[in-house]
């Protein structure tokens, strides 16, 4: 059987619509989505564990009041490269803060601290770890797995992220092979619906 091609960026974007559309819980999913990628960003660029959090919140209430800028009519165009570039931002703003509001205390502790504060110049690698965006994939497949029966759930796990052949599957399930791909092309395309390519 031919290997599909992944479609081109006209797949739907339904979740950034019903943001954009002030629905209820998208902006939760959203955020759901994306906060622990941010707040390895914020980790990554020099934040210390107990200004990541506050970071985050930053950087999503930027997101929120920017989305409506946010515009993909460019190739290479992501959401995830937009929010990357607010991360930068954020933790710029935060480190130029620091550097002009030091603690006040004196001594060779004190001028640690102070060759410890980032250059506010924040360089993000573009690239991330490839655990966090299989933990950004995982969410994107929490964010829809209520919407199946455990049983269709379990197939289409085995046969896509477990890569297990639809034969195998079927077997252990006692389903033809043609039921476990049907498995795996209703949470695919209910994933797609979901979050387009929005993880791209």
């Amino acid at each position: 059987m031919a290997e599909t091609r992944p479609e081109p960026r006209v797949t739907s974007l339904t979740l950034l619509e019903r943001v954009r559309a002030n629905e209820a819980d998208a902006w939760s999913r959203l955020v759901q989505l994306y906060a622990p990628m941010i707040r390895y960003w914020c980790l990554r660029g020099g934040l210390q564990e107990s200004d990541a959090d506050d970071a985050v919140q930053e950087v999503c209430r930027a997101a929120l009041a920017g989305l409506p800028n946010f515009h993909r009519d460019r190739p290479g165009d992501t959401l995830r490269g937009w929010l990357r570039v607010i991360t930068r931002n954020t933790l710029s703003l935060h480190f130029r803060r620091t550097v002009r509001h030091p603690l006040a205390s004196g001594g060779s502790e004190a001028f640690v601290r102070l060759n410890e504060v980032a250059d506010p110049r924040v360089d993000l690698p573009d690239d991330d770890s490839p655990v966090e965006l299989q933990g950004l994939y995982r969410r994107a497949l929490e964010l829809v797995r209520g919407e199946f029966e455990e049983r269709t759930w379990q197939m289409f796990w085995l046969a896509v992220v477990e890569d297990r052949p639809p034969a195998d599957v079927a077997t252990q399930f006692g389903v033809s092979a043609v039921a476990v791909r049907k498995a795996k092309s209703r949470v695919l395309r209910r994933l797609r619906e979901e979050v387009g390519d929005l993880i791209a």
